[in-house]
């Protein structure tokens, strides 16, 4: 397993970087979907996952949230192919307060995203409702089904071109809610999915070359900080993870 990074820890919580290519917990499988097609984004019973890890290290958290069975401390989570910071309840007191911080918005959280293309605006807002599609475990902006309302700020912070002429662009993002793949269904949305993106992305986007002969060698998206406030004595915490090696093109515009 290619082992998360302690960013910070106190006895109410533990902040993590989570590494691409670990999944968070593993799914549930209920008698009706036992034997059906695993969805995307989840882990086979023998692969290493997140909880794995955290319950190694911190057995106390194994009755900690709302489903500790499934997911102990989990306050939010990360796909399985995005890195970076994540939170981590070590008590039931603390989850509580976390999770309410997320309901209400009040966890600012920053992404860095590589996608393909340049935006026309250096700045812009989606503002568009995240519903799932028929048939399909996938999320899209076209659909009513379940939908919710979700918004995703984003900013250019620099400009790329690959050795063929692609421009592609690097991101700054805020999602202002928290939708299942929020930011790749609304980055897809506008034209501008994110590079190695498998389920959203394009044929261009999924192979774009990020430096000479080398392909993306992961979904192109991290976490890159996390701000809140506590609410006890009116703590004020930031995090952050730095981008991973090889997330940056060698060649910028």
């Amino acid at each position: 397993m290619n082992e998360p990074q302690i960013i910070f820890e106190n006895d109410d919580f533990v902040i993590i970087n989570k590494p691409a290519g670990l999944m968070v917990h593993a799914a549930r499988v209920s008698g009706k979907r036992r034997g059906a097609v695993r969805r995307m984004d989840e882990a086979p019973a023998a692969e290493p996952t997140l909880v794995d890890w955290l319950l190694g290290r911190y057995p106390g958290i194994k009755t900690v949230g709302d489903d500790p069975a499934l997911r102990p401390g989990i306050v939010h989570r990360l796909d399985k192919a995005t890195s970076g910071v994540m939170a981590v309840a070590k008590t039931q007191a603390s989850f509580d307060r976390l999770k309410k911080l997320f309901q209400e918005h009040r966890m600012r959280k920053t992404y860095y995203a590589l996608v393909s293309g340049v935006p026309k605006n250096k700045k812009g807002v989606i503002d568009a409702p995240i519903g799932i599609r028929a048939g399909s475990l996938k999320r899209s902006i076209h659909s009513s089904k379940m939908a919710k309302p979700a918004v995703t700020e984003y900013s250019v912070e620099k400009t790329f071109s690959d050795d063929r002429g692609n421009g592609f662009s690097l991101l700054k993002v805020n999602p202002k809610t928290g939708r299942t793949h929020q930011i790749r269904v609304h980055l897809a949305s506008i034209g501008h999915p994110i590079v190695g993106d498998a389920l959203y992305g394009t044929k261009t986007s999924r192979a774009i070359e990020i430096s000479r002969h080398r392909a993306a060698p992961r979904m192109m998206l991290h976490a890159a900080a996390l701000e809140f406030s506590d609410g006890i004595g009116g703590s004020r915490f930031a995090f952050e993870a730095p981008l991973p090696d090889g997330f940056l093109p060698l060649s910028t515009g």
